[in-house]
């Protein structure tokens, strides 16, 4: 009985029929891993390069217009046109500009003002219109959910209560005198 499972044993480990397919299931979970991240910070360097190109735009807007005050919601939507990548917009992008003294700096909070859907709806916390020559600060936080949320990057990256990550864009300006 023991010949027999030994000789066994020896055929098994002489055979060689089968070695391409362990090592296709050895590295096929590895290859996938690198293909969804690949993909998913492609999706992420896109979202963020429109999210600061529609931000850029809207500052530009902001800067040169010499009309009224625009509201929090106008800006938004502006971004949200202009960026084409914001899915629900309404919800998942806020919007911080404060009035900022150059000659008496303070420092601005690290913090982004981003809606987390799993908690109750906030205020918007800070947003004032600038007048003539004054430097203003916007800051704009996109909440979006990764294509592959349990795999490779998208399993890695840092996420809200609800699965959602963040984007973060800001400018600075001086709006232009009147």
């Amino acid at each position: 009985m023991i010949r027999r499972t030994t000789q066994a044993l020896r055929r098994f480990r002489q055979r060689e029929d089968g070695n391409f397919t362990v090592e296709f299931v050895i590295v096929l979970p590895a290859f996938l891993m690198v293909l969804m991240s690949t993909v998913e910070l492609g999706m992420i360097n896109l979202r963020h390069s429109q999210l600061e190109r529609a931000v850029d735009q809207t500052v530009r807007d902001i800067r040169l217009s010499t009309g009224g005050d625009m509201t929090h919601d106008e800006l938004r939507d502006q971004i949200c046109t202009l960026s084409g990548f914001i899915d629900e917009c309404d919800t998942s992008l806020r919007l911080e500009m404060l009035r900022l003294d150059p000659f008496a700096w303070t420092p601005i909070d690290p913090t982004p003002d981003c809606i987390d859907n799993a908690e109750d709806v906030q205020p918007v916390r800070t947003f004032v219109n600038g007048q003539s020559n004054e430097l203003m600060f916007i800051r704009a936080c996109m909440k979006f959910e990764p294509i592959f949320p349990t795999w490779g990057l998208g399993k890695d990256l840092s996420k809200d209560g609800d699965g959602r990550v963040n984007l973060i864009a800001s400018s600075a300006f001086v709006q232009e005198p009147r």
